[in-house]
């Protein structure tokens, strides 16, 4: 209890209060007397500042203007930041004489200006010291020249007796009246250090003294938590004294003082420090002049000035004199665990464990005081840490060390047991402790064992006491190093157990703004007494001095070793000895930021040993903070993750082994430990140069202005950038990249941005880490702790810069020995690559590695080719050496392994750079290449008979002739000039003389799709008029893109890259790009050789074969054949990466092209003219590719619900009657069949517009089919006869000018096509070209861009709907099939030949079929007029391949408008875009087995190619069909898209009653099939237009995780459900097909078929086809009639297939079939089912359309029901319902059967069987 009083006792303290306080007053006003005068004596010179400019008079409290004119300053109230009472002219000193010169340099006296005092016992007169140390350094002293003031005992820094330098750096100018300094650089005469700004102001308790600086780059002093590297100069105050205080985010002074900071000048480097040699409390004020002022309360002035040429220079300027930084231990570098409270040793060895089995790289463990016994130093708990004496051995035999924590505080108690507590006693006989005021009494205070006394490490004995303690208990409980903490001093009362007294030393007259304002709070008296002064004056040194004596301990304990060493509070020179860490922090994610500057600040202090507690010490963290911490931590100098008690373990194992934080904490753990050996070399510079380990980017990057703030990235040495993610929820950053090469450090590849701040994507398992051109780096195989990695290979990193060179070095020794320096115990190593020539040159070698080590790896990073060769020259002679040589094109980094050179060794190693032969790219893809033409390339020529498509003449470098300006990166894309090289210029034709200039721009235009645009801004070219859905503006976001794109440089190319996994999907920067006007190339790199589409040829095989191939691609009439270029052109292709992601890449160019694939794998774009305009999608599935790309060009268009059905055509119908009895026979047949059509026997003489005699019936016979529900369709082309003299048509067009005429004339080009000439009889037996002379008229082409031509188009196909002369010739079509638009043309070009030669062959030909004839082969001349919608001219050279797409939309038009349903154009010529208007087949194929599988190739492109209603001719066109092939044919056909019977003129009938029944009874059932589905179909139609889906599906869209499914083009996919495996050959009668990885059942049987993943031999008679549906999906069907017209009436159905949970989902789109716009308008039904656990849930999504046929779904199949079903029941809103259905359950095909339902289509229902 406390004590009571008595009241003589009280009456008694009160007088003596009394008495105290009054004598307070007069000995403030005597000891002031002399200074202090009336406000009304002094008036102050109040010049007119700048607020920026003035020295704050009133620092201590709040400003008023009494106190501003008690004090005899300047009052100027103002409402911005900064004093409103300041300083006047009248403050501080003047210089007493003239300067005297020294043999250091100069001193003089100062003599005070009269003026109001602050806080009074000002010093009249104060003695200048000035000394030139060195040529950079200056040193000047303000001191009291009466009488001794304290002064800083440090080791290092001490009394300068030298003679002053010469050759200065600086000129110090000195400021007579007031006082003033200022340095000046010699050089260009800036000042650096003035003085002038404010009044020296020099108390006994308040020192001040303000310096302008010559710029705002300030960084430094501490410590305090800085949330920014750079200081904030807008009046931020800082205080310094030294706190046991945990960091936040507030302005409080921490654990140790630093009084230096830096100043950058400016963007030369020119940097000056400043450091104040004193120990008193003090602060730190910044304001925006630029200027700083210092404010101490005690001791003496002592200023260091030091000048550099470069920031890190400053530093080791400044290391040099307070003491350079230890070297410390290789092993102190390995990554260590910590925690305050494991709670027993027990506890300790499980987390051990737990990590080393996780494989973590981890050196060190650390316990925390509760090993101790009542946490006293030097016990440890008998019982919870039982076993710690032997601690040390377990760990020491993994490899691993450890580390124990002593506190500065000594309890004054007994140990648990009562006996004495012997450190204590000892050290209280010798008298070792901090005493309180008297000098006699030992303090006491209170810290965690209670009650406490302070060892005084001034004291020599209390040194030698600590250093026997220290031994004492490593006999006891052995360790590796001594971790030293609450040296600041702390207490955890104030003061003392009994208070402070009242005195100047407790209450000083000015106290700075630290923590409570309470000098002795948390820690000892002020007045307390040390060996070296007044607790007032050494506060700040306890936690030196506990350093200096600790050290004593360490090299007592380890003699000969250098240990471990780490103390929380520091001084100026702790860095010699001992490494720091930041603190007691918070898991916060501002915490984590805030380090950074910490720890770049402590290496401007010396002490680059540093770090933060990874993960946070208070609080418990978070799986994602701890993660990022870890990567971040990872590279702190000292990585350790400690937490305290009562928070959650963090350790890496405790979040599990297979956690993404374990596997990234591994990684980069691993790479720390792979760097060791760099980090190592940077500790070594750092203790023998002074260098930062821990850089800002500024010091490296300083005449980038950029980087002067930069502090969220750090750099190691001058060659590794780390950039970590330091905000929760983020996987983009914006990171800043210096002006330098940089390469990913994982990858390797160069990282093309430079000098601007980027999105940088860092997925939760990554962070950024680049290496720096120009830089090399040793580094050491890693293992999981550093004894074993020391012992493993080591190898370099060469990291070449522009000039393809590079430097590095190499520091080695022991790792632990002390004394290896300077003994030379060592070996160095100088690197330097040049020339491809790596230099291995060794400085020293005075140390003898017990492990044998060899340098057996060097990757070469930014290698611009392969190296083919090794040569290693050990001493200059060649060395026999075989070396493993591996090259990543890609990425451009070179690995050589198995290298034997022995560490210690000097080695030249030469690499000679050569071309693969996939590496070569073509030079001269023109025919007729030749040695003599190539070289005039300047290409090489090397004939390969390996093989003979790799071309012979290739590029000799991997140069282009283009290099890059002016790169911009924004927040929606880049922008960049592109530059020729006119040195690289070969000998070129004028239209193939690459253009000079031109422009880039990349267009982020959505996180999942890019463009980049190759154009010539100074000359308009033609660009592709096709319109795409683009956004308005861009709508990425930095966060979301799925892709990155640097510009490279030197060559130029482009880079995209994957985020997610960094996998290159396109790298142009290849030798090949060139840009001329008739003749644009581009390569690029492909992921995998796994790419699909580019089109339209006939392709063998899905997959495009990468084998150097070559493949052009020109609109023209030409039937599918082996690299024939046929109908349209889609330049889109689809390209799979290793992993199985996606992506799509669209060029959206109209000129003839080629396409060049090699086996690199890369692919070479070929075009003659236009842009280079490219589109890519990301996916990152196949299916997902589809669907942006079609967003991109328009979704596939919607066919009626007929087109869906069955059709048949025919070129070479003889008349009507024909048509008419295929109808009847198809009828009586009962084959199913919708559409019929009409070929361009319908016409008369082939005239677009006309009806043929023959088939006066068809319009009669159109209203018939079309009453009994079938629908027609006939044919139009686009060529019109001029021969005619009475042909509407044709005399329209010439009115409404359509036609494509010559250039600048009024003249029409002619050519011929199928009309022939009136009144001639046509010879067949004749030769075709005789024929073509002979009989065929001449053609016009109607321009289709021309609006005119719409209106024309519309009007004539309008008279052919509703005939104006005669209406029973209508013909009442439902479709329109547009064929031989390519354009087609019998005739080359033109009757009578083209008239410009370069355009019709130009100077490169694409690889065309029919090369040699030319681009007007089958076509139209070249230099053909066309128009604009908007009137503009172009040329038939640049839009011929958009012919067939401009005919569509227009044909499309007039069809809606005349029908006023949605109709179906089917169209021979395609271009990207055409989907969303028509319809395709695959032309004019033959009838022969090897067409099978091509149609399935084909379909499955035009897939791709966003057209969904596709198929070929089944039976095919050319040639007569045979039985197998037909009947195989219409069962494969039965599921093509669009499935049209389709065969040529003069060819036997192959139509399904042409043959026998058994082919009708194939036909028919086979087509039943089909027409059951098609409400699968229609919906599988529907996501197409809506969503972009894919109807025919390739199997890899829906497995790509299985490889196999990559090859797979025999067998498809109708949606993700239905598996079609066709028998394709002759005679087969079984098929080899492959079932996926899911659950299978037979469409026929329902059953499972019980296995996947697998190739299977399928029974397939010729009446059969392979299908099988896949478990997880639900297929509506309807009962088949001869004609969906009577289908749509029938009942639905349902096929439930369950996969193996049991689990079901699918979806029915329905309308009325042939609305336009129905879904647009929401005019339909959408029903999902979902089945789940015996439960079938039916839910209408959208019900916007209700089928007058009372639709019912009355049947329902599960398949794969596994348990016995008995009941089923049916409800709506959870209400059963009546239902008279019926329930059969097949146990054996575990197949359950509902039938006798009436479950009304538009309503939901819910059923479930039991």
């Amino acid at each position: 209890m406390a004590k009571k009083f008595s009241s003589l006792e009280i009456t008694l303290i009160v007088l003596f209060c009394l008495v105290v306080a009054v004598a307070c007053v007069l000995i403030g006003i005597l000891a002031t007397r002399e200074t202090v005068s009336k406000s009304d004596e002094f008036v102050p010179n109040c010049p007119n500042l700048e607020i920026a400019e003035r020295i704050d008079c009133i620092p201590d409290q709040v400003a008023t203007k009494a106190l501003c004119r008690d004090r005899g300053c300047c009052w100027s109230p103002h409402g911005e930041s900064g004093p409103w009472c300041f300083f006047s002219r009248g403050h501080g000193y003047r210089l007493g004489g003239a300067l005297r010169t020294t043999p250091q340099g100069f001193e003089a006296t100062l003599e005070r200006l009269p003026s109001p005092s602050l806080f009074g016992q000002d010093l009249p007169t104060v003695l200048l010291k000035g000394e030139y140390q060195t040529p950079t350094r200056f040193r000047f002293k303000l001191t009291d020249p009466e009488s001794q003031r304290f002064e800083v005992p440090h080791e290092h820094v001490r009394p300068f007796s030298g003679q002053a330098a010469s050759n200065l750096k600086y000129k110090v100018d000195v400021q007579e009246n007031p006082f003033g300094i200022k340095v000046t650089r010699a050089s260009n005469g800036k000042v650096l250090f003035d003085t002038t700004i404010g009044p020296l102001l020099y108390s006994e308790q308040f020192l001040q003294l303000s310096i302008r600086l010559p710029s705002s780059n300030i960084y430094g002093v501490g410590e305090q938590v800085h949330k920014q590297y750079r200081h904030d100069v807008n009046w931020k105050t800082w205080p310094m004294f030294s706190r046991d205080t945990a960091p936040s985010g507030n302005v409080e002074n921490l654990y140790g003082v630093q009084t230096f900071f830096l100043c950058l000048e400016d963007n030369t480097g020119a940097s000056l420090g400043v450091f104040l040699m004193n120990s008193n409390a003090m602060e730190f004020a910044l304001q925006p002049a630029p200027a700083v002022t210092y404010r101490t309360i005690g001791g003496i002035l002592d200023f260091y000035v030091f000048l550099g040429d470069t920031p890190e220079q400053v530093v080791q300027e400044y290391v040099q004199l307070v003491g350079m930084p230890t070297l410390p231990s290789y092993w102190s570098l390995g990554f260590h665990l910590s925690r305050y409270d494991y709670g027993s040793l027990e506890e300790v060895k499980a987390v051990v464990e737990r990590n080393r089995a996780i494989g973590l790289p981890y050196d060190v463990q650390h316990t925390d005081i509760d090993y101790m016994e009542g946490r006293k130093d030097f016990t440890y708990d008998k019982v919870k840490f039982k076993d710690l004496p032997s601690f040390r051995a377990y760990l020491n035999d993994y490899g691993q060390k450890y580390i124990i924590i002593l506190d500065a505080a000594i309890c004054t108690e007994p140990l648990v047991d009562g006996s004495p507590y012997q450190a204590y006693d000892r050290g209280q006989s010798k008298k070792v402790w901090v005493n309180a005021s008297d000098g006699v009494t030992p303090l006491v205070g209170q810290v965690w064992p209670g009650r406490t006394v302070f060892p005084d490490f001034t004291n020599p004995d209390c040194t030698s006491w600590w250093v026997e303690e220290c031994r004492l208990f490593y006999k006891e409980v052995p360790y590796d190093g001594i971790w030293i903490d609450m040296n600041e001093v702390a207490s955890f009362v104030p003061g003392s157990i009994n208070g402070c007294e009242q005195n100047d030393l407790n209450y000083p007259p000015f106290t700075p703004h630290i923590v409570d304002r309470l000098m002795y709070s948390k820690t000892l008296c002020m007045d307390a007494v040390q060996k070296w002064g007044r607790q007032y004056d050494v506060h700040n040194l306890y936690g030196y001095s506990m350093t200096l004596s600790t050290q004593q301990a360490i090299e007592t304990l380890f003699p000969g070793k250098r240990s471990f060493f780490l103390s929380r509070s520091t001084f100026a020179g702790s860095g010699k000895y001992t490494g720091h860490w930041l603190g007691d922090n918070t898991a916060s994610w501002d915490q984590m930021k805030w380090a950074i500057p910490g720890i770049l600040e402590f290496g401007l202090f010396g002490i680059p040993y540093i770090g933060a507690d990874i993960c946070g010490f208070f609080e418990d963290t978070t799986e994602e903070l701890c993660r990022r911490w870890m990567q971040v931590g990872a590279f702190y100098p000292f990585s350790r993750n400690h937490n305290t008690e009562k928070c959650i373990p963090q350790d890496p194992a405790f979040y599990g082994a297979d956690s993404v934080l374990v596997k990234s904490s591994k990684h980069y753990l691993n790479i720390r430990y792979t760097l060791l050996p760099y980090l190592y070399t940077l500790f070594y510079r750092a203790h023998t140069q002074g260098d930062t380990v821990a850089r800002p980017v500024v010091h490296e990057f300083y005449s980038d202005e950029e980087t002067w703030s930069v502090d969220k990235q750090f750099l190691w040495g001058p060659g590794l950038l780390i950039t970590p993610v330091l905000e929760p929820g983020v996987d983009v950053i914006q990171a800043y990249i210096p002006d330098a090469v940089w390469y990913d450090y994982d990858s390797g590849a160069k990282f093309w941005l430079r000098k601007q701040w980027v999105d940088m994507h860092l997925p939760a398992d990554k962070m950024g880490l680049h290496l720096r051109g120009g830089y090399i780096f040793p580094f050491q195989q890693p293992a999981t702790t550093t004894v074993a990695s020391r012992k493993n290979p080591m190898g370099l990193i060469i990291a070449l810069d522009d000039n393809n060179e590079a430097a590095g070095e190499l520091f080695w020794d022991d790792g632990e020995s002390t004394g290896t320096i300077e003994k030379k115990t060592y070996i160095s190593y100088n690197f330097k690559v040049s020339n491809n020539i790596l230099q291995m040159n060794v400085t020293n070698n005075n140390y003898a590695d017990p492990n044998n080590l060899m340098f057996e790896e060097i990757k070469i990073l930014g290698l611009p080719q392969e190296p083919v060769s090794v040569t290693v020259l050990p001493n200059n002679n060649v060395k026999n050496s075989s070396p493993n040589i591996t090259y990543n094109p890609v990425d451009k980094v070179a690995l050589i392994q198995g290298l034997q050179l022995e560490l210690g060794k000097s080695y030249s190693l030469k690499w000679t750079l050569g071309t693969s032969t996939n590496e070569k790219y073509d030079c001269h893809p023109g025919p007729n290449a030749s040695k003599e033409k190539c070289e005039q390339l300047g290409c090489v020529w090397a004939e390969d008979t390996s093989s003979s498509d790799v071309p012979y003449c290739y590029y000799s470098s991997a140069d282009n002739d283009y290099s890059v300006t002016d790169v911009k990166y924004t927040s929606s894309g880049v922008t960049a000039n592109l530059t020729l090289n006119k040195n690289n210029l070969r000998a070129y034709e004028k239209s193939t003389l690459p253009i000079s200039s031109l422009r880039l721009e990349v267009v982020y235009h959505n996180n999942n799709m890019l463009q980049f645009k190759i154009y010539d801004y100074a000359n308009k070219r033609y660009e592709v008029p096709v319109p795409l859905n683009l956004p308005e503006s861009p709508e990425s976001t930095a966060a979301g893109r799925l892709y990155d794109v640097m510009v490279q440089n030197k060559p130029f190319g482009i880079q995209v890259r994957r985020r997610s996994t960094g996998t290159v999907i396109w790298d142009s920067q290849l030798p090949t790009f060139t840009f001329s006007d008739m003749f644009i190339q581009i390569s690029t790199r492909l992921p995998s050789q796994y790419l699909y589409g580019f089109g339209e040829t006939e392709h063998t095989m899905f997959r495009r074969d990468m084998n150097w191939h070559t493949w052009g691609m020109f609109a023209r009439d030409q039937p599918p054949g082996y690299k024939l270029n046929s109908y349209g052109f889609q330049p889109f292709y689809m390209g799979l990466e290793e992993d199985g992601n996606a992506h799509g890449v669209l060029l959206l160019n109209s000129n003839a092209m080629d396409v060049t694939f090699q086996p690199t794998p890369a692919l070479t774009y070929r075009t003659t003219g236009g842009i280079l305009d490219f589109y890519m999608v990301l996916g990152p599935t196949p299916e997902l590719v589809v669907q942006e790309y079609t967003a991109l060009v328009g979704r596939p268009v919607m066919p009626p619900y007929w087109a869906l059905g069955f059709q048949l055509c025919r070129y070479g119908y003889e008349n009507d009657t024909e048509i008419a009895n295929l109808v009847e026979d198809m009828k009586a047949a009962r084959i199913p069949y919708d559409v019929q059509y009409a070929d361009i026997d319908y016409m008369e003489r082939q005239l677009d517009f006309t009806l043929n005699p023959r088939f006066t019936g068809l319009p009669a016979l159109i209203d018939k089919i079309r009453n009994e529900g079938m629908r027609f369709i006939p044919i139009l082309d686009p060529a019109i006869s001029g021969n005619e003299t009475n042909y509407p048509a044709f005399t329209r067009g010439l009115e409404k000018d359509v036609f494509i005429k010559w250039p600048n004339t009024n003249d029409i080009i002619y050519a011929k096509v199928w009309p022939d000439l009136p009144n001639v009889e046509v010879n067949d037996t004749l030769d075709w070209d005789t024929q073509v002379e002979l009989y065929r008229a001449y053609v016009a082409f109607p321009d289709f861009f021309r609006n005119s031509t719409t209106e024309w188009w519309t009007r004539e196909i309008t008279e052919v709907y509703n005939n104006p002369h005669n209406a029973s010739r209508s013909l009442k079509f439902d479709g329109l099939w547009i064929d031989m638009n390519e354009p087609s043309s019998f005739v080359r070009g033109a009757v009578g030949g083209c008239r410009n030669n370069e355009l019709n062959f130009p100077p490169y030909v694409p690889q065309l079929g029919s090369r040699s004839e030319g681009l007007a082969f089958k076509t139209l001349c070249m230099e053909g007029q066309q128009y604009l919608p908007d009137g503009s001219p172009v040329r038939h050279y640049d839009v011929h391949n958009l012919y067939g797409w401009s005919q569509t939309k227009p044909t499309l038009d007039a069809l809606r408008t005349l029908t006023k349903e949605r109709g179906i154009i089917v169209t021979r010529s395609t271009y990207p875009s055409s989907g969303k208007w028509s319809g395709h087949w695959l032309g004019d194929n033959t009838a022969a087995w090897n067409q099978l599988d091509k149609s399935i190739i084909g379909m499955m492109e035009f897939s791709l190619f966003g057209i969904s209603y596709t198929g070929a001719d089944i039976c095919g066109f050319f040639g007569d069909s045979e039985y197998e092939l037909c009947a195989r044919w219409m069962e494969l056909g039965a599921f093509y898209p669009y499935s049209r019977n389709h065969n040529g003129k003069g060819s036997m009938r192959q139509d399904p009653v042409a043959w026998n029944s058994t082919f009708e009874a194939i036909s028919r059932e086979v087509l039943n099939i089909r027409y059951t589905l098609l409400p699968y179909l229609y919906t599988l139609m529907y996501e197409a237009n809506a969503h972009g889906s894919t109807v025919v599906r390739p199997l890899l869209h829906e497995f790509v995780e299985d490889k196999t499914t990559w090859e797979i083009y025999r067998q498809f996919l109708w949606g993700p459900a239905l598996l079609i495996s066709p028998v394709l050959e002759k005679g087969a009668v079984e098929v080899n097909a492959y079932l996926p990885n899911a659950r299978w059942y037979d469409y026929y049987t329902g059953e499972y078929i019980g296995f996947r993943g697998q190739f299977r031999n399928l029974t397939s008679p010729l009446e059969h086809i392979n299908l099988h549906i896949r478990g997880g999906y639900i297929l509506a069907q309807q009962s088949p009639a001869n004609t969906t017209f009577y289908s749509r009436k029938n009942p639905l159905g349902l096929t439930v297939a369950l996969n193996d949970s049991q689990f079901a989902e699918g979806r029915l789109y329905w309308d009325d079939g042939v609305r336009i716009d129905a879904y647009e308008d929401g005019v339909y039904l959408l029903t999902s089912f979902t089945a789940n656990s015996g439960v079938l849930e039916i839910k209408v999504l959208h019900r916007g359309y209700t089928d007058p046929n009372n639709l019912k779904f009355t049947q329902i199949k599960v398949l794969g029901v596994n348990s016995n079903i008995q009941v089923v029941t049916v409800s709506q809103n959870g209400e059963a319902i009546q239902s008279h259905h019926v329930v059969s359950y097949n146990s054996q095909k575990q197949i359950l059967e509902i039938t006798g339902l009436e479950l009304e289509l538009g309503k939901d229902y819910t059923l479930q069987w039991r």
